[in-house]
């Protein structure tokens, strides 16, 4: 057995696993008082009153377009298509500079080091696969000395559909040259689910996430694992908890 690649002696319901695909927001980090700020300072601009942190942190989910989407019905104003472009590229802005000048937020939620620690450890192939841009998903990943246990981010903008959509997922796989048979989701919403479940892959929940405001606990996943903490010994045993 000492021969075998660690990802073989990992198993969920009896099949090898050889890569875990993550999402970010949500899953593994906290980013929403980040967004919440980034939005609010490009309502601003357009003489917008700000929404609440914890309205936002409903809206997520389905990508920035979406949040302005969102932002601008709970307004109760109207937004054209060249309106929303001009929104989310100022929201891009401001979101990048708190992330630039270090006035981020962001941290990961209670297991995710641990979690991506120990799986890389194990030499598991290991993917984030977010909504949110490569750049951005990345930058927050190294600026909280978490992307060396990352081989692969998969951002909105480089797959060429976002999740729900599987292809981001199935891009991944190809990206780390795992078979999509043998990888696993880790997610908390349905749009991680509906990826999921369009890849033919399994997936795992945590109960804390955004979930566009519906509770994660009602997701239909396989499983669901209080933090993250617990997953690699849920692999290493193969058995659902």
């Amino acid at each position: 057995m000492s021969g075998q690649p660690a990802f073989n002696l990992m198993k969920w319901r009896g099949r090898p696993v050889e890569a875990v695909l993550f999402d970010l927001d949500g899953t593994l980090l906290d980013t929403a008082a980040d967004i919440a700020e980034a939005l609010n300072r490009a309502l601003a601009e357009r003489g917008w009153p700000p929404i609440a942190a914890d309205e936002v942190r409903r809206m997520i989910g389905r990508g920035s377009p979406m949040l302005m989407e969102r932002a601008a019905a709970f307004l109760g104003r109207d937004l054209d298509e060249a309106g929303k472009a001009r929104l989310l590229e100022r929201f891009f802005h401001h979101y990048g500079f708190l992330e630039e000048s270090g006035e981020f937020k962001a941290e990961p939620y209670a297991g995710a080091v641990e979690c991506l620690r120990t799986l890389h450890g194990a030499g598991m192939r290991i993917a984030v696969v977010t909504n949110k841009h490569e750049r951005f998903a990345t930058g927050l990943l190294e600026a909280l000395g978490m992307r060396d246990w990352v081989d692969v981010v998969v951002g909105g903008d480089t797959a060429p559909r976002r999740k729900p959509d599987p292809a981001p997922l199935l891009f991944a796989c190809e990206r780390l040259g795992a078979d999509p048979a043998h990888a696993l989701m880790v997610g908390d919403s349905i749009n991680d689910v509906q990826a999921a479940r369009g890849a033919g892959i399994p997936v795992i929940c945590v109960p804390y996430g955004y979930n566009e405001g519906e509770d994660p606990r009602l997701l239909p996943c396989d499983a669901f694992v209080e933090t993250l903490a617990d997953l690699p010994d849920l692999l290493k045993s193969g058995k659902p908890p």
